[in-house]
């Protein structure tokens, strides 16, 4: 985001309120751009009045917005179109948002997952058990950018970032 966004001062982290697991997120990202030498703002939200006060909160205050948490998915129709409206980049972790204007994704490959998903399973139809197999993560991640995007935002993607995308959505 940094290498994209270089002006935005204020990086703003859209968290899900009751997701436990996002503290870590929070000092991770807060470390990060400390090192940078840029803000964080943590904005929480759990139902889709507190994303509408969320997004509206940053109007003129931050630079970009950094999605994180599976629940806004659902939610992506809505945070777009405020995003959009006030003109922040949005960089998701679900690809699911460049398809609604966000300006990046960086995502699991689904393709990989549902790969690797299948040999589990069949690994266990083949009489393994699954106590006795071990915890399997995500591998490969796929860089999305959405050049009309950026071309509505006004922002100019680095030959650096564009040459280590996985796509780019005209």
């Amino acid at each position: 985001m940094h290498d994209v966004v270089p002006n935005a001062a204020t990086i703003a982290l859209l968290v899900y309120r009751t997701d436990p697991s996002q503290g870590l997120l929070q000092s991770d990202a807060r470390a990060a751009a400390g090192a940078l030498g840029l803000w964080v703002d943590v904005l929480y939200a759990s139902t889709p009045g507190e994303i509408d006060v969320a997004i509206t909160s940053l109007r003129g205050h931050a630079g970009a917005l950094v999605i994180t948490d599976p629940y806004f998915v659902a939610r992506r129709h809505q945070i777009m179109a405020l995003a959009m409206r006030d003109a922040i980049p949005v960089v998701a972790t679900n690809r699911e948002f460049v398809a609604e204007g966000a300006l990046m994704a960086y995502d699991n490959d689904a393709l990989d997952l549902y790969r690797r998903a299948g040999r589990y399973a069949g690994r266990i139809l083949k009489g393994e058990k699954p106590a006795d197999l071990p915890i399997d993560q995500a591998t490969k991640s796929e860089l999305v950018i959405n050049f009309k995007a950026a071309k509505t935002l006004g922002i100019n993607i680095p030959a650096q970032i564009l040459s280590i995308a996985d796509e780019v959505v005209e």
